[in-house]
């Protein structure tokens, strides 16, 4: 990797994945990005208000007994957490979203939801070392196994799956040591045994790699990150397929997860800006990174976006730009 790396300009190379609009025309993910979720405007105001929600009133007892109004408490609702829940899904893909207080905080919901005592999980070995605490802590006293796989095994996992594989966790690229999975292959092995897939999302933020289009059943971020943006909140995003919804939606519920008002402002603020953020991020990562090539220092540049870099043509098949994260060996 040198100076002379022939690349092309991010700014003009990023393909464009039309997403569905809440009235189903396609736009560009840039229009969505900025329109997701003004439904939920009043008044003719551009942005979406702030509830600050716990007691909701019903018009009568019927109401009450019924439980079918749109909002019947502050956690399991308010038209701010519904704006940015709809972006997310709108933004991921997938049937629909539920917000955790933190990125972690989205990882053991998943977990949580969609695994039993007695089951068994796969987790790429280049998880985000949390997850890893996670499976080899709260997992393990609860009678759940977890087997670390190797994240370039592809179509190889179906040698790993048990009779009680649940679930595949998977991470692309992997965290600090970026391996691409192959995600496709890996998803049609784990569907032929009956085991869901989840991918951890976060570096792409759900704008560059399309999860269920490439086979995932579920999406989650460390929405901290980049849809948020701006370092001055935590946030977690679950988007989940139609046929998985019920049983996420019933364990979310039932372990008692929302995210504060203000919190999701924010992110529903950051997430307007998110494709010309990633942008930035992607030419000035590869910018560093094509320098740091050249340093005698280095001996390899962990980034996928990068031509010659370990990776890069799964990257260049399923992923449409590269955000700012990437990592050196010295």
């Amino acid at each position: 990797m040198t100076e002379e790396v022939n690349r092309v300009d991010p700014f003009q190379s990023v393909k464009a994945h039309p997403m569905k609009s809440s009235k189903g025309a396609p736009h560009q993910p840039a229009t969505d990005l900025v329109t997701a979720g003004r439904q939920y405007s009043e008044h003719g105001i551009v942005s979406p208000g702030v509830y600050h929600a716990s007691t909701i009133l019903y018009p009568n007892t019927d109401a009450l007994r019924a439980q079918n109004q749109p909002y019947t408490y502050g956690r399991k609702g308010t038209p701010t957490s519904r704006a940015l829940e709809e972006t997310i899904a709108q933004l991921e893909g997938g049937h629909a979203c539920r917000l955790t207080p933190s990125g972690l905080a989205a990882v053991s919901t998943v977990l949580m939801a969609f695994l039993d005592t007695g089951d068994h999980v796969l987790v790429t070995d280049s998880a985000y070392r949390p997850t890893r605490s996670l499976c080899n802590g709260l997992l393990e006293r609860m009678g759940i196994e977890t087997t670390f796989y190797d994240p370039l095994i592809g179509s190889g996992i179906a040698d790993l799956m048990k009779p009680n594989t649940r679930l595949v966790m998977t991470e692309c690229p992997g965290s600090q040591t970026f391996e691409m999975q192959d995600i496709p292959a890996i998803a049609k092995a784990a569907h032929a045994h009956g085991a869901l897939v989840a991918i951890d999302n976060t570096w792409s933020g759900g704008h560059y790699f399309k999860a269920f289009e490439h086979g995932c059943d579920i999406s989650f971020q460390a929405a901290t990150k980049y849809l948020v943006g701006h370092s001055d909140c935590m946030m977690g995003c679950i988007t989940v397929a139609e046929e998985h919804w019920d049983r996420f939606k019933t364990t979310y519920e039932q372990m008692g997860l929302c995210a504060g008002p203000d919190d999701m402002y924010l992110t529903l603020r950051g997430i307007r800006t998110l494709d010309v953020r990633l942008k930035r991020h992607m030419k000035s990562a590869l910018d560093i990174a094509e320098w740091l090539g050249t340093r005698d220092e280095v001996s390899e540049v962990l980034h996928p976006g990068l031509p010659g870099a370990a990776g890069h043509d799964i990257w260049k098949r399923d992923f449409t730009g590269s955000s700012g994260l990437f990592g050196v060996v010295l």
